[in-house]
């Protein structure tokens, strides 16, 4: 979907920032600082990151990390973690047919599930709130601050889910003056986008809001032949609220409210009709799907835009939720307490063969799925005043969540002349409690060289419940010969885990001068147990992969080696990073058959590595003129792949690289910035 912001016809950000009347208020002539990408915190003109819960510019954070302001992500046109990760190399992203099927991946790892039972390897942050469920990360990002992605481990304060990685979004805030702000966008293959909000004080100095909105409407960029319609297309609206007040100045509270909806139509279009066996790389066509698509008028290539479903496979998405974070300073400490409730609610219906035709080789099915899924969560957390000895920030952690789930499938199949509808309808969820006490601290043996350590402690308690029904199946009773290809017969079944885990950090950080430092770290990540809980899931008397025993944790070992800097006048800044990652119990999918249909089930798959060299170029030859260079190479492979008892598929894949995890990845962007008036 990227593709087409290099055809845009008109794409313009508008900031009104203005008092009103506009002609009252003169503006000081820009500087160069005010062309770059940078928050009110950095007037020197870096950007300003929260990475460990403190106000730290991009140098002197000890982590491979990127951050991109909300005026550059405007202006490229980058409303989601989908397009972002187009422009962070280390970043990788997989679409699916569904929000719920999409994954962020850094540095080639990540976490490909449809099953509420697990966590992603990414954790996804909104203004400190934890996104616990891969879907809710999807959302359009709206009137954005800045984004940060921090790669490697993060558990010591994020915690949660975040063996991999984080995605810390963090939103616009009010402005004591009143302020109007405004985005128009168009492309020539048909988007539209509008965002606008106003943000000023209710009360001078002692309450301010920003409300904020926006409106999206793509048709898409492929083609339905049996429906006639466009899909690959998106409609969003949303709305965005923020008050600060601070009743006196020890004390500020920050009230956040979000509401986006959202309607998608996917597609899937065949670009060839072979299959390529992996790890194999043996290839077989198949003769009857190449017959069945000419006959609809689809010719399978790389150029192709046209689909034949029976149905536009849609999914409509509401995210929404609220946030109180209380921040209270008291001397030089301060304590601050986020308190936060969000609800997820996705419907998806899906085209489950691709094809218009019912023929004796293809079964035609439709699919339509619903979740509703809640949380909430409480974070309170102490950071130490800076430049003692020791400083430091501990905290406590607690979320709960529920997902319910409900998936049915009406499959029809053909033999002879003989159509046989077969409805499977399963009913699940899942019910997590997290607990986590956490601290990092810097130990500054002198103004130049300090020490790095973290510590998170963390419990997990999973419950899943899971009850399916089949109309081949009328009075339940379970036995598997009532099974029809893609529509297992009666299950019903409940479970529960329990775990505790560790992450921490070691590290030594040495300033080579006032503008550059370098770094070494050691961290370990943990993601909780899971269970592997969708609609077509085993019972415990199946002979091979027991789907309701519960999948051990996730834990990961990294070291890193950085070196970040600047020149004086900033006009040249760079970061390069290089790092060694081994994840053992790793969390992935492997695809099973039953009956004859593939499935894809999550299993402690074994151990993987990922290990490469990442660097980021910053040039301002002149005022306003800014030149990004970034480039990653990543070696990630699978080491040892342990490929479950009875599995109808080769698992010979140790030595084999991890999917979304290209070698090299290079982004280039260059930006020109000057005044037309004040």
């Amino acid at each position: 979907m990227t593709d087409r912001y290099l055809l845009m016809l008109l794409a313009s950000t508008t900031m009104i920032a203005t008092a009103i009347p506009a002609v009252a208020q003169e503006a000081a002539p820009p500087t160069e600082a005010d062309a770059t990408e940078r928050t009110p915190d950095a007037p020197t003109g870096d950007i300003v990151v929260t990475a460990r819960f403190r106000n730290e510019t991009l140098q002197q954070v000890p982590i491979a990390i990127t951050a991109v302001s909300g005026t550059s992500l405007a202006e490229r046109q980058l409303n989601n973690v989908e397009t972002i990760a187009a422009s962070i190399p280390s970043v990788g992203f997989r679409s699916g047919a569904s929000n719920k099927d999409r994954t962020i991946f850094i540095r080639g790892v990540g976490t490909i599930t449809t099953s509420p039972g697990v966590e992603p390897s990414v954790s996804t942050v909104l203004d400190g709130v934890v996104l616990s469920r891969p879907g809710q990360s999807t959302l359009d990002l709206g009137e954005v601050e800045r984004i940060e992605v921090l790669r490697g481990p993060q558990g010591t304060l994020f915690g949660k889910n975040a063996s991999a990685g984080v995605v810390n979004i963090v939103t616009r805030s009010p402005t004591d003056e009143f302020r109007a702000f405004g985005e128009l966008g168009a492309t020539t293959d048909e988007e539209y986008r509008i965002k606008a909000g106003v943000s000023g004080a209710i009360v001078p100095g002692k309450l301010q809001a920003l409300i904020g909105g926006l409106y999206s409407n793509f048709n898409g960029n492929t083609r339905n032949v049996t429906t006639g319609n466009d899909t690959n297309g998106s409609r969003r609206y949303g709305v965005r609220t923020k008050l600060v007040a601070t009743p006196f100045e020890a004390l500020k509270l920050t009230a956040i409210s979000d509401y986006l909806n959202t309607r998608e139509t996917i597609a899937s279009v065949f670009s060839s009709t072979q299959q390529i066996a992996y790890p194999t790389g043996a290839i077989t066509n198949s003769a009857p799907l190449a017959a069945l698509l000419a006959g609809v008028g689809i010719r399978p290539d790389a150029a192709n835009r046209l689909a034949a479903t029976n149905i536009d496979t849609n999914v409509r998405d509401e995210n929404y939720g609220g946030s109180l974070t209380a921040e209270l300073a008291r001397g030089d400490y301060q304590l601050t307490s986020i308190t936060a409730w969000r609800q997820w609610l996705n419907h998806q219906q899906q085209d489950y063969d691709g094809l218009p035709t019912l023929t004796a080789a293809f079964p035609q099915g439709i699919d339509d799925g619903r979740v509703n899924s809640k949380q909430f969560s409480q974070e309170l957390r102490l950071a130490s005043p800076r430049g003692g000895l020791i400083d430091y920030v501990v905290g406590a952690y607690y979320l709960h969540g529920d997902t319910d789930e409900r998936y049915q499938r009406a499959l029809t199949t053909l033999a002879g002349t003989t159509q046989t509808t077969t409805t499977g309808v399963a009913n699940y969820g899942i019910t997590s409690k997290n607990y986590a006490l956490f601290g990092e601290a810097n130990v500054n043996f002198t103004s130049a060289f300090r020490a790095i350590a973290g510590y998170r402690s963390t419990w997990d308690d999973i419950d899943f419940y899971h009850v399916r029904t089949s109309t081949n199946d009328p009075t339940n009773s379970g036995v598997a010969a009532l099974d029809r290809p893609g529509i297992r017969a009666y299950h019903n079944a409940t479970g529960n885990t329990d775990k505790r885990g560790d992450s921490y950090r070691l590290g030594l950080q040495h300033d080579l001068g006032e503008h550059a430092q370098t770094y070494f770290t050691y961290s370990r990540g943990y993601k909780g147990p899971a269970f592997n809980v969708y609609f077509n899931m085993r019972s415990l008397n199946a002979t091979t992969l027991l789907d309701e025993v519960p999948l051990s944790p996730e834990t990961s070992d990294s070291f890193e080696i950085g070196v970040k800097g600047s020149t004086g006048d900033r006009k040249f800044s760079y970061a390069l990073a290089a790092f060694n990652t081994t994840f053992d119990g790793y969390q992935a999918n492997f695809t099973d058959l039953v009956g004859g249909a593939p499935v894809t089930r999550l299993i402690n798959a074994g151990s993987v590595r990922s290990r490469g060299v990442e660097a980021d170029v910053t040039l301002r030859p002149i005022a306003g003129f800014t030149i990004d260079i970034s480039g990653a190479y990543t070696d990630a492979e699978v080491r040892n792949f342990n490929c479950p008892t009875g599995a109808p598929v080769s698992c010979d894949i140790n030595g084999q690289p991890l999917p979304f995890a290209p070698k090299v990845r290079l982004y280039e962007n260059a930006a020109y910035r000057f005044a037309l008036s004040d």
